[in-house]
């Protein structure tokens, strides 16, 4: 050892080198080390489509809990005289404050210039054979000629009165219904009644579903067999089927519905849940914790279901939107809430009669179903790709 010692001390200095520095820093850890979640996490915000439905489901949840609170109407409020108003108004210009607009129906209204719905005037003079209406604006006479299209406003002296603007309504931001009705309310109310019963689906899924899907695979054998059939007897009856039966039998309304979808939704996640578990009870980990003596149902709630959580919340996510769809049809045919209530199926349904001159009506349900819809979808294929783990770097 001393000769060793003595001999490095006799080595020169020029034939030492300096070691480099990225041979220092290979056997650095490059970053933290992260768990499964959270590495799924910072996945599934690098895939811009997923982080864009999961902002439109959050800000979906914020409107329908909030929204109501910021609107002067409730969803049954009705008023006749502003039926089947338009969510943008063509205004007239009278004087310089004083502004109309003709909507259907030969209905003429006091606005204002930024598009708020002052009052339904009254016609002073009528003649049905020239088909001429006269009103009285603020002093000024309106002349409403309905002989010809277009329809014309004129003043007292015959000349007519010039277009001014297009503006939204700001009265009705959506427009109202042919009672009178918000429609934005009602969508927002209909939102409430949609993630209702995508929060029953979700409940029903996790409890029923995965419970019923990990003891049928856990247990295996006749206990296997046996769940399984009571799956594929339900599962022969086509869920569109046996949902409006149901309903038939307990009368429409939300808590039929509620029903209808938690006595049968869960059959899908059992499948699902049941091949998880059949592929990860044969594990090392599972064989360590029954030889030290763990119970079967602690082995399948604290190793087994949370080993197969990703492709549960996957499947959980892409089936909400089923149910919404499920729930908004159930209303369009006559099925879902009861009058006053609003919900995105009624809407649709009631807006079918007047499509032609009120396509609004059936737009903006319309497109709220499908927004929504689109969001759950875009969100499900992220967390889909996020939470699988042959994907993990």
């Amino acid at each position: 050892m001393e000769n060793l010692n003595s001999n490095s001390k006799n080595i020169p200095k020029e034939l030492w080198t300096k070691i480099d520095d990225t041979e220092k820093n290979k056997e650095q850890i490059s970053r933290k080390s992260l768990t499964y979640f959270q590495d799924s996490w910072r996945r599934l915000k690098e895939n811009k489509m997923a982080m864009i439905g999961l902002s439109v489901v959050i800000i979906l949840i914020l409107i329908a809990l909030f929204g109501p609170m910021f609107s002067p109407y409730e969803y049954s409020d009705q008023n006749l005289s502003y039926s089947s108003l338009t969510p943008r108004l063509d205004i007239y210009k009278v004087s310089d404050d004083s502004y109309i607009h003709l909507a259907n129906g030969l209905r003429l209204y006091r606005v204002t210039e930024s598009g708020k719905i002052i009052e339904l005037l009254s016609a002073t003079e009528q003649n049905l054979i020239e088909k001429k209406i006269t009103y009285d604006v603020k002093g000024k006479t309106v002349l409403l000629d309905f002989e010809n299209q277009p329809f014309k406003l004129l003043d007292g002296n015959g000349n007519e009165y010039s277009y001014h603007d297009r503006v939204w309504n700001k009265t009705y931001l959506f427009g109202s219904d042919d009672l009178g009705r918000d429609i934005l309310v009602r969508v927002i109310y209909g939102a409430r009644i949609s993630l209702l019963i995508a929060f029953v689906a979700t409940v029903v899924n996790f409890f029923i579903g995965v419970l019923y899907g990990g003891i049928a695979g856990y247990a295996g054998g006749k206990l296997d067999n046996f769940m399984m059939r009571i799956v594929d007897i339900i599962s022969t009856v086509p869920l569109m089927l046996y949902v409006i039966l149901l309903m038939v039998v307990l009368g429409s309304g939300l808590k039929p519905i509620i029903i209808a979808l938690g006595s049968i939704y869960w059959v899908g996640m059992a499948r699902i849940v049941r091949g998880q578990i059949l592929s990860l009870k044969e594990q090392e980990y599972v064989l360590a914790a029954k030889s030290i003596g763990t119970r079967h149902w602690r082995i399948l709630t604290r190793h087994l279901l949370p080993n197969a959580m990703g492709p549960i919340i996957v499947s959980m996510t892409m089936m909400i939107p089923r149910a919404i769809f499920v729930e908004a049809f159930l209303s369009f045919i006559g099925l879902g809430v009861s009058a006053p209530k609003a919900s995105w199926g009624t809407l649709a349904n009631d807006a079918l009669g007047a499509l032609r001159s009120y396509p609004h009506q059936l737009f903006f349900p319309a497109l709220a179903i499908c927004v929504t819809m689109f969001a759950f979808n875009f969100l499900g294929d992220g967390l889909r790709d996020a939470l699988d783990p042959r994907l993990r770097k």
